[in-house]
């Protein structure tokens, strides 16, 4: 069997090892939009980092991050419901990154090429960073564990459990942009 073959499968199972245990989070919270949210950031993250010059990946992810502090931010406001704001943060990153990669004369990319990747084009580098970060997504997870079900139930009973919902909230969040923006 060829050697990329073997990488695209090791990095298919790692992926499949992180994307359950997060993704059972965001079923069980009602945010089955946040994915494609931050996906939509991506494309932003994509046009600014050829427009700044910078580190493709390094852009996705500090884009990812900083939507996915956005949506904390703008969910405490209770008057919105959680997917209505998902579907107007996706739109507006996906709209801006369009616009920004629209004003670019010069660049000429295959969106298809950076938005949906090549899982056979996965080098020994890329599974160190899926292992090695899914490792520390895995372990953080499972420290939190039980706060994290604890809020996910009832947010009024963690608190007076002594959960801190607040900071848990946004730790859930980060390690869901880092799992979808780094991969």
């Amino acid at each position: 069997m060829d050697s990329f073959l073997l990488y695209a499968l090791a990095a298919g199972l790692g992926i499949a090892l992180l994307a359950g245990p997060l993704g059972s989070f965001v079923v069980w919270r009602k945010m089955a939009y946040f994915g494609d949210t931050l996906s939509h950031a991506c494309l932003f993250g994509i046009a600014l980092g050829i427009l700044l010059q910078v580190d493709l990946t390094l852009a996705v992810v500090v884009c990812c991050l900083a939507m996915a502090m956005l949506l904390v931010v703008m969910s405490r406001n209770q008057q919105v419901a959680t997917d209505t704001l998902l579907g107007i943060l996706a739109h507006s990153a996906l709209s801006l990154g369009l616009v920004t990669l629209s004003f670019m004369d010069n660049v000429r990319v295959d969106l298809m090429a950076y938005l949906f990747g090549d899982l056979l084009s996965v080098q020994p580098v890329d599974l160190l960073w899926i292992y090695g970060g899914g490792a520390l997504v895995l372990l953080t997870l499972w420290r939190l564990w039980d706060p994290l079900l604890s809020m996910t139930i009832s947010e009024e009973l963690a608190r007076v459990e002594g959960v801190r919902v607040d900071v848990l909230r946004c730790v859930l969040m980060l390690l869901i942009g880092l799992v979808i923006a780094v991969p």
